[in-house]
């Protein structure tokens, strides 16, 4: 019993300790002139929906939710967040070679398709983010429209 009381005692100063060392924030008030919305004129109902779907992972500015003030889930947010901005920064997307604008928006294309993106990790928190059927298919058909278009 005394071992079970000192783990759990070792845990509480463990989980205290950690929360002082917070992470960066990925937050900008900033819309930079390369950002996707503004390069494509992209139609204000599907700019809320990509924003509302993709741009916390996927730009430089996160809408954080309370818990992530909380280590260790702070920790794995930003992870996220960095490796989701490594893959496609729509902040970012007028400073990519076409080329790679048009790999992607393939990429988009068939994870939209697939229903790998908005990870189900995430819509399940953020149900706003999930894409109905309608949505999906108005996504996909502008986004293979701008590929063909490039």
């Amino acid at each position: 019993m005394k071992a079970l009381k000192l783990i759990g005692i070792v845990l509480l100063i463990g989980f205290v300790i950690i929360q002082f060392f917070p992470t960066n924030r990925n937050q900008s008030d900033m819309v930079p002139i390369t950002d996707f919305m503004l390069v494509n004129n992209v139609p204000t109902e599907l700019e809320e929906m990509v924003k509302t779907s993709c741009y916390d992972c996927h730009s430089n500015n996160t809408n954080y939710p309370w818990y992530n003030k909380v280590q260790p889930i702070a920790w794995f947010l930003q992870g996220h967040v960095e490796d989701g901005k490594a893959e496609l920064n729509f902040n970012e997307w007028d400073d990519y070679s076409e080329r790679r604008k048009k790999s992607k928006l393939r990429s988009i294309v068939s994870q939209v398709e697939e229903g790998e993106m908005p990870l189900a990790s995430y819509t399940l928190i953020h149900g706003e983010a999930r894409l109905s059927d309608a949505e999906k298919k108005t996504l996909i058909g502008f986004m293979t429209k701008l590929k063909d278009s490039l």
